[in-house]
């Protein structure tokens, strides 16, 4: 009986792999939809997105979305929940390039010049020689251990109810953050609070080549 049993585990373990090969990227299966979850890039082109002051940064070819060039923040725009998020997951896969250094904000809103003010920053970072790497929230609780290898795809997701926030790569527990009451963010950084907004991706330096897709998100009570 127990050799039946675990001929079944690694039978499933195997389909489960050869489920998630053959999966098309910037598409959701019927299981995700079930669950909740939405997509925000559509792997052909910037619709529902903006970007700020260099929009020559952001580019979409073969399915990515690709992040190259000056500094600039790509807005999502589109119409999934009004573009407004308060409690969510939302779910990246990503590569980082030799010295890449890009972000993920939450709770964040367009604005056409500099860092943006409002809402947290996900760090994306592997080997850019600012310590703070990636999955940390930067400047607030940062991560100073490489999650990732650069070349190689992976997941980050980033979830967030009430007042706390974990972030995840592969699977693996990264940060996880409550936010104290009152809060105290560094005198610099006046907005990097929790509330509710959209979602940016960071073009840091035109040095730093980072590569998304599987861009999704779901809501959260």
């Amino acid at each position: 009986m127990k050799k039946i049993l675990s001929l079944l585990v690694v039978a499933g373990l195997c389909a489960g792999r050869l489920f998630a090969a053959d999966a098309k990227p910037n598409s959701l299966t019927k299981e995700e939809k079930s669950a909740g979850w939405q997509l925000l890039f559509d792997g052909n082109s910037l619709d529902g997105w903006k970007a700020s002051e260099t929009p020559g940064t952001f580019s979409v070819k073969d399915g990515l979305l690709t992040v190259f060039g000056k500094r600039s923040h790509l807005f999502y725009t589109g119409a999934v929940n009004g573009a407004k998020f308060t409690n969510f997951e939302i779910s990246l896969d990503i590569r980082t390039y030799p010295k890449a250094n890009s972000g993920v904000y939450i709770h964040t809103e367009y604005q056409e010049t500099g860092w943006p003010n409002k809402g947290y920053e996900v760090q994306v970072n592997n080997t850019h020689s600012d310590v703070k790497k990636g999955a940390g929230l930067y400047a607030i609780k940062d991560n100073f251990e490489a999650p990732a290898k650069d070349g190689e795809w992976y997941t980050m997701v980033v979830k967030v109810q009430g007042k706390h926030i974990q972030t995840f790569v592969n699977g693996k527990p990264i940060i996880d953050f409550t936010e104290p009451t009152p809060a105290a963010p560094p005198a610099n950084m006046a907005g990097r609070l929790l509330s509710s907004g959209t979602f940016a991706l960071q073009g840091h330096d035109p040095a730093s080549k980072v590569e998304y897709k599987n861009i999704k998100v779901r809501v959260l009570p």
